[in-house]
């Protein structure tokens, strides 16, 4: 069974800027806050292969995070895949982006969730609780991109 979420905005910037800025994970903090620390831990440019590893609070407990990124198609796709083990993980996630106008761009974010162990009991929770704050998710992307 698929657990997904996915949330769309439009923000007011050029497609190349949003992706810029996306891209860049070390900017996950200025728009998730369940994202503690963050940062990329390969070298060389951000593209196919970079890896970003963080720490996380979710439901009150704090986890390790380790993300590599899978398409890298600028300017209008990223994808994801955890590589971390941890009870719920996302094996699956990523942001499509569509110019609208020169100066606007939608955004839409997705995951796919995966329970392990325990997680398997949980992860419908996590999955309800994502959906709930998809659109708040999205809205939050856009005023972080726009206030870079």
């Amino acid at each position: 069974m698929a657990h997904e979420f996915s949330g769309s905005a439009v923000i007011d910037r050029p497609v190349d800027e949003v992706f810029a800025f996306l891209a860049d994970g070390t900017n996950d903090r200025k728009f998730s806050p369940r994202v503690q620390e963050i940062r990329k831990t390969t070298d060389g440019p951000i593209g196919v292969g970079t890896v970003f590893e963080s720490k996380v609070k979710d439901a009150g407990m704090t986890t390790s995070r380790r993300f590599e990124l899978t398409a890298f198609e600028a300017p209008t796709k990223i994808r994801w895949a955890e590589r971390s083990k941890n009870m719920i993980t996302v094996p699956d996630g990523g942001y499509d982006l569509e110019k609208v106008t020169d100066t606007q761009t939608k955004v839409t974010i997705r995951n796919t969730f995966e329970g392990h162990g325990f997680g398997k009991l949980i992860v419908g929770f996590a999955v309800k609780a994502a959906v709930k704050d998809a659109p708040a998710f999205a809205e939050r992307i856009k005023s972080a991109v726009e206030a870079a």
